[in-house]
């Protein structure tokens, strides 16, 4: 019986992504910008970075300024992409407070995480030029593996080979 807990504990998946697939697309969802509703599908050509984050979640907000940094630093080759579910406007207010320039996506409803299967915060997805999942970080993720993650992404570095726990690559 023990062995058969463990074995269960152990196989079980720890991603909380159970829809989400190394290298196969994420579900499309749409994205609101200031010149209408592009989806995700359209972002194809360049690297998406994809963030699942809460005002409320400290290790989200302080991820923040990484996800700018990327754009700063790798300009229109990365599309950065955040989501929050929570009420109306709270993470909108928040970006504005602390003038962090990213797109938000408002979950109000809780639909894209529902098809993406997010259980906790934070959580980022990086997706290759094709659209394919290249990169999954469960919690706290820092410059250094994001900033690897999207030259992975660009084909600049090869993928590890051993993932560290709770990040499927």
């Amino acid at each position: 019986m023990l062995a058969a807990l463990l074995l269960a504990a152990l196989t079980a998946p720890t991603t909380g992504l159970a829809t989400i697939r190394y290298d196969a697309p994420p579900p499309n969802f749409a994205i609101p910008t200031a010149h209408g509703t592009k989806y995700l599908s359209d972002l194809r050509g360049k690297v998406v970075v994809i963030d699942f984050w809460a005002t409320w979640c400290h290790v989200c907000t302080s991820e923040l300024n990484d996800f700018v940094r990327a754009r700063q630093i790798y300009g229109d080759r990365v599309a950065v992409v955040t989501i929050s579910e929570e009420l109306p406007d709270v993470a909108a207010s928040y970006l504005r407070r602390w003038n962090i320039a990213l797109p938000l996506v408002e979950d109000v409803n809780g639909a894209i995480d529902r098809i993406y299967s997010v259980t906790k915060f934070p959580i980022t997805l990086v997706l290759d030029p094709s659209g394919r999942v290249s990169y999954v970080s469960v919690g706290g993720l820092s410059w250094d593996e994001l900033d690897k993650a999207i030259e992975r992404a660009q084909g600049l570095t090869p993928p590890a080979s051993t993932p560290a726990a709770g990040v499927l690559q």
